[in-house]
């Protein structure tokens, strides 16, 4: 993929990857049972690229509205240590962040989908909407993703910093 020179700089200089949950690492679709079951679809390939991703140096941390065990589970698997679950204001979650890993808001790259991540992204050095987002974000974001939120965006996107920052060869090396 093929980024102007700008956009490409922005990548290069991604020291921390902030994601939202849904619209982002799920489709945006919530499924509840009878009995009251929260369930939530995660893409395998998203959690693959953020396991090389973090492998290769670069950390992942989610910010999201809502609080689910399931979110807790699949950031577990995935090696994601800073979660923040119901931040009604993703911004003080954000600062918190900013504040335990030391990371300039310049060198986070955070994804969205929806009109909550908007303070998130405005600050954040990379903004990202998935292909999905609400519309009104379009104007705030640096970079729009080809694949939808839950079905390869959040792949796309690790393999662009990987790629920008000369790391995807050395990250691909160990499946050759």
């Amino acid at each position: 993929m093929n980024l102007d020179p700008e956009l490409q700089a922005r990548f290069a200089q991604v020291e921390l990857l902030s994601l939202d949950v849904d619209g982002v690492l799920t489709d945006g679709r919530l499924y509840f049972t009878d009995a009251g079951m929260e369930l939530k679809t995660f893409s395998s390939q998203d959690g693959h690229a953020l396991k090389m991703l973090q492998e290769a140096g670069v950390p992942v941390a989610i910010i999201t509205g809502r609080s689910s065990r399931l979110v807790t589970r699949r950031a577990r698997e995935l090696g994601i240590r800073r979660v923040f679950q119901g931040a009604r204001d993703k911004r003080v979650a954000f600062e918190r962040l900013l504040a335990d890993t030391g990371v300039a808001a310049q060198a986070v790259a955070h994804v969205g989908d929806d009109i909550p991540d908007l303070p998130v992204l405005r600050r954040a050095g990379l903004a990202i909407g998935v292909a999905n987002q609400n519309p009104t974000l379009a104007e705030h974001v640096h970079y729009v993703t080809q694949a939808p939120g839950g079905r390869g965006a959040v792949r796309e996107i690790c393999e662009l910093i990987l790629r920008s920052q000369g790391r995807w060869e050395r990250a691909l090396a160990r499946y050759l």
